[in-house]
């Protein structure tokens, strides 16, 4: 493992992911999408806020716009500490400068995108149980895991079945990377989320619902990392 696949969670320090809603849909190239502009803007506060990951979740836009987008992001992201990540579309985020790739169960494997990407390309997974976080870390190809859905949350309305923080913190203690928690964390609910061992967080609400982006990271962090177990 080179020593860029190991500076997400770099010294212990906790890891929160900003992800979009999935909200685009394709607009007209010369008149964008009002929420593509909101989007877009609550993005480039959150770099300037020090968010560690950005995951650009646009799965209804066609690849032309979603390389435009994240392109953009990608821009806005340089000399910050920001790493952009772009959900499941590899193709886009190697054509678009991103950092890295996420990958849900339905694309392709962490370690065939291991074998082709540049050094330092950060490769994610999304899991849903120890056993299928055993198998994605096992590849030795995953630098992080999003492990959900945790709680009730807006963003899967027609999930049934949630971890919570006992299947969290064995889903934590089961591998040797990152291990973020999405789904329905809050402010409220980071302290606990911290108590499983997880390296941090990843959200849509805790971010799109903040008057005060700047405010709600330090004080996400601050939360998290108060309460926080390091194994």
């Amino acid at each position: 493992m080179t020593p860029e696949r190991v500076v997400l969670a770099d010294g212990g320090r906790s890891v929160f992911c900003l992800v979009t809603p999935g909200a685009l849909r394709a607009a007209h190239p010369t008149s964008p999408d009002a929420r593509e502009t909101t989007i877009v803007a609550r993005a480039i506060a959150a770099i300037h806020a020090g968010i560690d990951l950005l995951q650009i979740r646009e799965h209804n836009l066609p690849a032309q716009s979603l390389l435009r987008l994240v392109v953009r992001l990608v821009s806005a992201s340089r000399g910050r500490s920001t790493r952009i990540v772009v959900n499941d579309r590899l193709d886009v985020a190697l054509a678009a400068g991103a950092d890295g790739v996420h990958l849900g169960g339905r694309s392709l494997p962490a370690r065939r995108v291991r074998a082709i990407v540049p050094e330092g390309f950060l490769v994610g997974c999304s899991v849903h149980s120890v056993e299928e976080a055993r198998a994605a870390a096992g590849e030795g190809a995953a630098d992080y895991l999003v492990a959900g859905t945790v709680f009730p949350s807006a963003s899967k309305p027609g999930a049934t079945v949630f971890l919570g923080t006992d299947r969290l913190a064995a889903i934590a203690g089961a591998v040797a990377i990152p291990v973020l928690g999405v789904g329905g964390i809050g402010l409220d609910s980071l302290a606990d989320v911290a108590r499983t061992g997880a390296a941090g967080v990843a959200a849509i609400g805790l971010f799109e619902d903040a008057a005060d982006l700047d405010a709600t990271v330090r004080q996400a962090r601050r939360l998290f990392d108060t309460a926080r177990v390091i194994s």
